[in-house]
């Protein structure tokens, strides 16, 4: 069975995306900071994995943790090798860096580069770590048996002004990920997947902490696939989601009528499914997503 790592899997977006992962008989390591609401996920996904109908029931990894730490992300990877490699890294965990978020003539210094290291230094030293392993997947999108037609419609992000975002001008695959002449490209190798935002390409007030943060692990997963042709690597804007990461930097804010995460995880699959071109994706843009701001 395939093998994913996916960090801040206790709740949110990365739980639901387990599950998801769990109930097709993926084998997953999965890690949060706090022990407690991990090993429910970690249940839970378990639970999901024995209705999975695929033979063996999947194995989940659940180690709390801190992906800021270096023997943490070593043990992560170190998990994935014991349960047969590694097939999908899933760089969930992000930090806000205030809470709740305050104009940047206010933002405390500590809580930007804390914001940097959980959300840029962090996922490239598990990339680091994990590269071995993912160089020498050999998983496919026919497990699934679902083609990723180059037909579809699945742009890169827009900008505030309505326009195709291109985050590396040299990245052929993000420029032709949706044009008819263009076929899959399906690497050698593993995938990684960085989750991303909006406040990554546009200006909103008081997101400029955790905008920038997001903004440089876009430009970090584009190198990175410029880098490594041998892996499908993507960096996806879920959106806005009703999540506790958004109540925390908005908490005055209703989030009542914003979509739940596990909306969004269709357009992921979906991703996955077809081998997807690397490259920045939207909720909006993948089909079966969700709505995004």
């Amino acid at each position: 069975m395939p093998v994913a790592i996916i960090t801040g899997a206790s709740k949110g977006l990365g739980r639901a995306l387990a599950a998801a992962l769990a109930g097709r008989g993926w084998d997953l390591v999965v890690d949060a900071r706090s022990a407690g609401p991990l090993e429910e996920a970690a249940r839970e996904l378990r639970a999901a994995g024995q209705g999975a109908g695929r033979g063996a029931a999947a194995r989940v990894v659940a180690l709390p943790g801190d992906v800021a730490d270096a023997g943490h992300r070593a043990a992560l990877v170190a998990a994935a090798g014991e349960l047969g490699g590694l097939d999908l890294l899933v760089n969930n965990a992000s930090m806000l860096g205030a809470e709740p978020l305050v104009r940047l003539a206010d933002h405390p210094l500590d809580g930007l580069r804390a914001a940097l290291e959980v959300n840029v230094v962090a996922p490239l030293g598990l990339i680091q770590e994990a590269m071995p392993l993912l160089r020498t997947s050999s998983y496919s999108p026919s497990y699934e048996e679902v083609a990723f037609r180059s037909d579809s419609a699945l742009p890169g992000s827009l900008d505030s002004n309505g326009e195709a975002y291109d985050s590396h001008h040299n990245t052929e695959n993000v420029r032709n990920a949706g044009s008819s002449d263009s076929p899959p490209y399906i690497g050698t190798g593993g995938a990684i997947l960085n989750i991303s935002s909006d406040a990554a390409v546009a200006a909103y007030p008081t997101w400029g902490g955790y905008g920038a943060a997001k903004a440089a692990l876009d430009q970090q997963s584009a190198v990175l696939a410029e880098e490594e042709p041998g892996l499908r690597v993507w960096w996806v804007d879920p959106g806005d989601m009703r999540t506790d990461l958004y109540a925390a930097a908005v908490p005055d804010d209703d989030a009542s009528g914003r979509p739940l995460p596990a909306t969004v995880v269709p357009g992921l699959l979906r991703l996955l499914d077809g081998g997807a071109p690397s490259g920045r994706y939207t909720a909006t843009a993948i089909p079966g997503g969700a709505s995004s701001r």
